[in-house]
């Protein structure tokens, strides 16, 4: 298809012009491919990584089929963690601000499930949730999927690798045969091939190349003997390239936890980002991580999936990724939008065998460097730019984020300069401030009132 102006797809008036005020006026390479198959409901298998303007695709192909009118569950929208399913739940409402009163609503693990229940009682358009959520749900007959229309896997690949294989079938089992199935994934396994023979019915293939901008994306890598200098390299690295904001990929749970540990040790603001971690803990460093107040999250694939972060200054592979294709996935979540980015890799004698197959795959020599000087494990180490107070109060008590900036930028206050995101749950906020003001700004929240109320606050830190 040549002409990739969203104008020239038979969508509704009122989501294109959305899409022109959102300044989504040309389609990426993903949803020119996908888009028109999807628009005519024809089941689609989309392959493109983080970043790819995928979730635009298949929001629109529900958005475009929905009837408002007929307040049911049309669509399910399964992904693999709960961060991405609240990330997809608010790019869908915000692809249909233009068309009133369509519900989404979000299940996922590790929230109540009871206020779910209340929430489902009161019906949904569109339902967005991780399987094992969903498949209780189904299970306690508290959701009723009879008049479903569209059935999306997102990051289907991960799905299967967090082992929620059966959650699928199941789920897949009690839904209509009429529907239209679409999958996306960032790679194409085998497991995923079998999985589109079960549940689809003849899909087209839409597929993007997993490559990146080497004109923004600058990869280095670097041989390390064992363990212990992998650790300093990491070290000597981070102190190199300064960056303000970086991910760490390490092979497992554990690893990643004592990488984590060892950084803060040495004085670096890193924090950990894995399975075992309990909702609240992953919360919070997902909050100190994207508002600045740590600079370093150490993290599995696993855990990393569908994370949006934007101005990533650097990806740091302590491990090389199991393959090629999970590699470009990787190193691809810095350098967008134009900006720079560095991406450097750690491999030992055993792992030489990866670098020849990278080669292939990326079609270019792979060149390794020597490591940074160790006399730059003297520097200072750069400290995150911002602090994180949490307050115990949220939506359900009335905070808003006004109210916040106005407690804190008030009489003997901080600048407005000085705040940073402010994150607002049920039941807790969290608001980023300068680190040179956040004494100032504990106190000011600790003794003022929001909302005529005094809430407990407390510094958030590793």
């Amino acid at each position: 298809m040549n002409n990739t102006a969203f104008s020239s797809l038979s969508l509704n008036p009122e989501l294109v012009q959305n899409l022109s005020s959102l300044g989504y006026k040309e389609m990426t390479p993903i949803q020119a491919q996908s888009l028109p198959h999807i628009l005519v409901g024809k089941d689609v298998i989309a392959q493109g990584k983080t970043g790819s303007g995928k979730t635009a695709a298949f929001s629109l192909g529900l958005l475009e089929k929905l009837k408002v009118k007929q307040f049911r569950v049309q669509s399910l929208v399964l992904c693999p963690t709960r961060e991405l399913a609240d990330q997809v739940a608010k790019e869908i409402r915000k692809l249909a601000r233009t068309i009133h009163n369509i519900k989404v609503l979000t299940l996922c693990g590790g929230m109540p499930f009871g206020p779910q229940v209340g929430s489902l009682e009161h019906g949904a358009h569109i339902i967005v949730g991780t399987p094992g959520r969903i498949e209780e749900h189904l299970r306690k007959e508290t959701l009723k999927l009879d008049h479903l229309t569209t059935l999306v896997l997102d990051e289907a690949d991960r799905m299967l690798d967090m082992g929620f294989q059966p959650s699928l079938d199941a789920i897949v089992e009690q839904l209509p045969m009429d529907r239209q199935t679409l999958l996306f994934s960032a790679t194409f396994p085998d497991e995923i091939q079998s999985i589109a023979k079960r549940i689809m019915v003849e899909p087209v293939m839409a597929q993007v190349a997993s490559t990146h901008d080497k004109s923004t994306i600058q990869q280095h890598f670097f041989k390390v003997d064992d363990d212990k200098q992998r650790l300093t390299a990491l070290r000597l690295l981070l102190l190199k390239y300064r960056p303000e904001s970086s991910v760490v990929f390490c092979s497992t749970k554990r690893e990643t936890q004592e990488v984590a540990d060892e950084l803060v040790a040495y004085g670096f603001g890193a924090v950990a980002l894995h399975g075992d971690l309990e909702q609240r803990d992953r919360d919070q460093t997902l909050v100190r991580f994207s508002n600045k107040s740590a600079s370093v999250l150490v993290a599995t694939d696993v855990a990393a999936r569908g994370l949006d972060i934007e101005a990533l200054d650097a990806v740091i592979n302590y491990q090389l990724a199991r393959d090629t294709e999970i590699h470009v996935h990787r190193i691809g979540r810095t350098g967008r939008a134009g900006c720079k980015g560095v991406a450097c890799s750690l491999y030992s004698e055993k792992e030489r065998h990866k670098i020849a197959q990278l080669e292939d795959y990326l079609d270019q020599l792979i060149i390794t460097e020597p490591l940074p000087s160790l006399h730059l494990l003297e520097k200072t180490i750069l400290s995150p730019a911002m602090e994180t107070i949490q307050i115990d109060g949220g939506k359900k008590q009335k905070v808003r984020a006004g109210d916040i900036l106005g407690a804190l930028t008030g009489e003997n206050g901080i600048p407005g300069t000085a705040v940073g995101k402010i994150n607002i749950a049920d039941n807790w906020a969290y608001v980023a401030v300068n680190r040179d003001v956040y004494k100032t700004a504990l106190q000011k929240l600790g003794q003022g009132k929001l909302k005529g109320r005094s809430f407990r606050v407390r510094l958030i830190r590793g």
